[in-house]
């Protein structure tokens, strides 16, 4: 068991992780780890398709990594629906979730309220979206110009679905991985 250290920056360019890997070399001395891996990428947080983020998944996935170290959580992802779609499926698997600058430990009884707290905050925020996405396609049905998701678009690559499937993850995995519904993923395997 060992912990995996995630960073990430938007931009191979112009941006470096020195900032982030000395708070975070700091604390893991600080706090005596051991067995650490780094993960580290260089590209935006808009999407859980990262080489490092993957193979960090992989690695929780298969029960080496049992402790995540991150400097901030949005490190983590972006968007709010898909950064609580992976704490939720890391605390599911009893992954030790750290944000050091934040102060931030998703363990324990406190860390569980805290994870409650802001997976709560998230599905009243997406209930809210479909609730303001619903109202926006009824009007543009009025006006004549909506006509749903394009034939042949996808909201991940399929390929990676069945890539993932021949890792040997379960379809719950997978979708958590892509940030899509598992009935998704049934579609992308039953294709190829």
């Amino acid at each position: 068991m060992s912990t995996g250290v995630y960073i990430r920056v938007s931009s191979p360019k112009g941006q470096k992780t020195d900032s982030q890997r000395a708070e975070l070399e700091t604390w893991l001395k600080r706090h005596r780890q051991k067995g650490v891996q780094w993960f580290e990428d260089r590209e935006s947080g808009a999407t859980l398709q990262r080489e490092a983020f993957q193979r960090l998944q992989a690695a929780i996935f298969a029960g080496k990594v049992t402790t995540v170290v991150v400097w901030k959580l949005d490190r983590l992802a972006r968007s709010l629906k898909e950064g609580v779609n992976v704490l939720a499926d890391w605390c599911q698997r009893g992954v030790r979730v750290i944000a050091v600058t934040q102060q931030i430990d998703l363990s324990g009884p406190v860390g569980h309220l805290i994870a409650s707290l802001l997976f709560g905050i998230a599905e009243i925020e997406l209930q809210h979206a479909k609730e303001r996405q619903a109202i926006g396609i009824a009007l543009a049905r009025k006006r004549g110009v909506y006509k749903g998701r394009r034939s042949g678009t996808t909201k991940a690559a399929p390929a990676r679905a069945r890539a993932l499937k021949k890792q040997g993850l379960t379809v719950l995995e997978i979708a958590t991985a892509l940030g899509v519904k598992e009935r998704t993923v049934y579609h992308y395997l039953s294709r190829g």
